[in-house]
């Protein structure tokens, strides 16, 4: 038994100076046995708590799936940013579960903390999901409302994640130890098959349906809301059946200030006559007994190894951030299926599931047979390389997307492309200051230059001028420009003459990983478009312009149009993913009304089936490390630190995802080369923990254990069990 606990067990007391004898107790009724599922020896309360963490688990991980893109499009920032708000949620919600531990081990208990904390829960998810609605307030009132709303989840989430597990634990009488290990092996079951699902469904709840003509993200943070709800009032409805273990002290606590107490009373006695001790927690023996002084020593051996591991994590973390942005510039129609960007993260917990099998049952007894000592600290290394080669796939699949991506106009540069809708060919002369030509094209009827053209400016912004020649007529003109900007000049027919116009940021478009459409109307009566249920636009006449519109990708063989006394459909063929469209409406006076279809931005060519390597080596990765170090982990520290290595390894996670944060905000590099710069991190950390690991002894586990941590319940060591197999807790 822990000597820090408190003795729970009731005695009498009697008062020194009272001469009254104390009648003796009327003998207590036995207590009721908690009701079984039909009549075995799992008490029915475990069912509330299977499906309370599989709603909280859905609504964890659907609400983080889209999160990152709702970022991006829906708050408008950029990416690097995105990506920093994304890692900073998740590193806050690695660093609250100490909190919610504490709350539960010294103050509330673990019922009455997974109830009030997941009361803020769902409080984070209305916020959350009230600042996802497009009507209500602007651009401030979204986010002000999105980080309150995220902060109350990552306290919720992280509060109540080191209280569920251990709580179904608590269920079990400690002599149906079989029946506790297989209601882990269910409760894990019910941790990923939450993940599984809302990492799949909420991004068709984003992408597939429309809320007010865009992205519905407002209903795929409701959901998971309505699950989290849900979670909550399940887990309330079994609350007479619970057995309610009372609080009985948080030995991280007790860890923190023996650590302290040693590290300050070592400081206080430097002094040259006092005796040396030979381990500096030694200098704790003042205040606590030694067997509490051993099981630290332990614990800070093991300690000493996590220091290189939140690299591991920064890595590990990036599938729901950079990855999912990588997504969105890739083609996601796998012919049986066309996937959202998001959804790509649903391969981690499907891989999972089949890796940890594979590899304890096929791929580490070959390599026992061949010989080779694949010990726990060698099959983190090699976690470690695997997770390197995922991010040095990932730097490749993104080089390749950036060769076929148009390229970007830099400082004090354009890039120009003439579209002609006049009815025969025209010569377009660009001139420079002195009347010298920049640039000549002719170009023909309904035709455009076969490519952009980059010019220079002389300044960040200037007056261009364009000389036109259209049969006998030449035509002078000037257009306004700024640097780092796409523009189409579009020519018209003016009367016998022409005329032009310049078009704007035509390949600055954000597709948003759909397909984005606008029209110029040259009909002399404006037109009604119907893209779809929710989505209308309207292009004036006589060359009226609308704006660029993303729509879902496929096939629009009859759109739907109207004037003001006349309807007519326009088959715009394929829009495919990631494409920008220019469509010319004309009239044939023997079909009627046609367009004229052009390309502002290439459709996107990579597949995204490309990423199935890095995904599959990342998650190898994953298995090998994490599993296996959590294992090692507990091998390795006495049964009284369990707890307190638990949440060091949330730690890590925690300091994994700040790596990320900071590195995003202050590196400056491209996108490729920051996948490098993380591979090759990995790469030198991996050397030093190799370095660590060649010189770290390996103890065995009876030569930890003291007499006081032996009595630990078995259900200390069923929770392992758990948290070995699954670190997301």
């Amino acid at each position: 038994m822990n000597p820090f606990q408190k003795n729970e067990s009731k005695e009498t007391f009697f008062s020194p100076v009272s001469t009254e004898e104390i009648p003796p107790r009327p003998p207590s009724l036995p207590k009721k046995p908690p009701p079984k599922i039909c009549g075995s020896n799992y008490p029915l309360s475990i069912v509330f708590i299977v499906v309370n963490e599989f709603c909280e688990r859905f609504s964890y991980y659907g609400m983080k799936a889209v999160l990152t893109l709702y970022f991006l499009y829906f708050l408008h920032w950029n990416e690097d940013t995105s990506t920093s708000v994304y890692h900073a949620f998740s590193s806050l919600c690695y660093f609250t579960p100490i909190l919610g531990a504490t709350i539960a081990d010294s103050w509330l208990g673990k019922f009455k903390t997974i109830i009030y904390l997941s009361l803020v829960y769902v409080l984070g998810h209305v916020i959350k999901s009230l600042g996802a609605l497009p009507i209500l307030g602007g651009h401030m009132v979204h986010t002000v409302l999105s980080l309150l709303g995220l902060s109350l989840i990552a306290l919720g989430t992280g509060g109540i994640k080191p209280c569920v597990a251990a709580f179904g634990g608590d269920q079990f009488e400690k002599k149906h130890e079989k029946e506790r290990t297989r209601y882990f092996s269910v409760f894990y079951l019910s941790i990923n098959a939450g993940s599984l699902l809302s990492t799949f469904i909420t991004p068709m709840l984003r992408g597939d349906v429309q809320c007010f003509g865009e992205d519905c993200y407002a209903l795929a943070f409701g959901v998971p809301g309505l699950l989290m709800m849900i979670a909550l009032v399940v887990f309330a409805m079994g609350s007479k059946m619970y057995n309610k273990a009372p609080p009985e002290g948080n030995i991280v606590t007790q860890v923190f200030k023996c650590i302290w107490f040693a590290i300050s009373n070592r400081f206080k006695n430097r002094s040259g006559d006092i005796p040396k001790r030979h381990h500096w927690l030694d200098w704790a023996a003042e205040k606590y007994p030694q067997q509490l002084i051993l099981d630290v020593k332990a614990l800070t051996r093991v300690l000493f190894l996590y220091i290189p591991l939140p690299m591991f994590w920064a890595l590990l973390e990036q599938p729901g951030s950079r990855w999912t942005l990588q997504a969105t510039r890739m083609n996601r129609n796998l012919g049986f299926i066309v996937l959202q960007p998001d959804q790509m993260q649903v391969l981690n917990p499907l891989l999972v599931l089949i890796f940890i099998p594979l590899f304890d049952l096929v791929v580490y007894p070959l390599v026992s047979k061949c010989g080779i000592n694949f010990s726990s600290l060698r099959k983190m290394a090699v976690g470690m390389i695997l997770a390197c080669l995922a991010f040095a796939v990932v730097a490749v699949v993104e080089i390749k997307i950036n060769e076929m991506a148009p390229p970007q106009p830099g400082p004090q540069q354009i890039f120009l492309q003439v579209l002609n809708l006049a009815d025969d060919e025209v010569e377009v002369t660009v001139l420079g200051d002195e009347n010298n030509s920049l640039l000549t094209e002719s170009i023909k009827s309904f035709q455009k230059m076969p490519h952009h053209s980059k010019l220079l400016l002389k300044t960040k912004s200037q007056d261009f001028h364009f000389h036109l020649k259209y049969h006998n007529f030449s035509v002078y003109t000037q257009h306004y420009v700024e640097e780092k900007k796409y523009y189409n000049l579009v020519i018209r027919e003016y009367g016998k003459s022409i005329s032009s116009m310049m078009v704007k940021d035509a390949g600055n478009i954000t597709t948003n990983g759909m397909t984005a459409v606008r029209f110029v109307n040259t009909l002399h009566k404006e037109v009604n478009i119907s893209l779809g249920t929710d989505i209308s636009l309207n292009v004036g006449e006589d060359y009226g312009e609308s704006a660029y519109r993303t729509v879902q990708i496929g096939e629009y063989p009859a759109v739907h149009c109207k004037t003001e006394d006349d309807a007519f459909s326009l088959n715009l063929g394929l829009l495919d993913f990631g494409a920008a469209y220019l469509f010319v409406i004309t009239n044939n006076t023997n079909q009627g009304p046609q367009v004229w279809k052009t390309e502002d931005i290439p459709a996107n060519k990579i597949s995204i089936s490309w990423q199935l390597p890095q995904y599959a080596l990342v998650t190898a990765g994953e298995v090998m490390f994490s599993v296996t170090g959590l294992e090692f982990s507990y091998s390795q520290a006495p049964s009284s630190m369990k707890s307190v290595l638990q949440a060091a390894w949330l730690l890590t996670i925690g300091a994994g995802n700040f790596i990320v944060l900071a590195v995003t905000q202050f590196s400056g590099l491209v996108q490729w080369a920051e996948f490098i710069l993380f591979s090759c991190l990995l790469l030198l950390v991996c050397l030093i923990f190799s370095i660590m690991s060649y010189y770290y002894v390996p103890v065995k586990p009876e030569d930890i254990l003291g007499s006081a941590a032996k009595q630990i319940p078995h259900l200390q060591e069923n929770m392992i069990n758990l948290e070995i197999k699954n670190t997301k807790l």
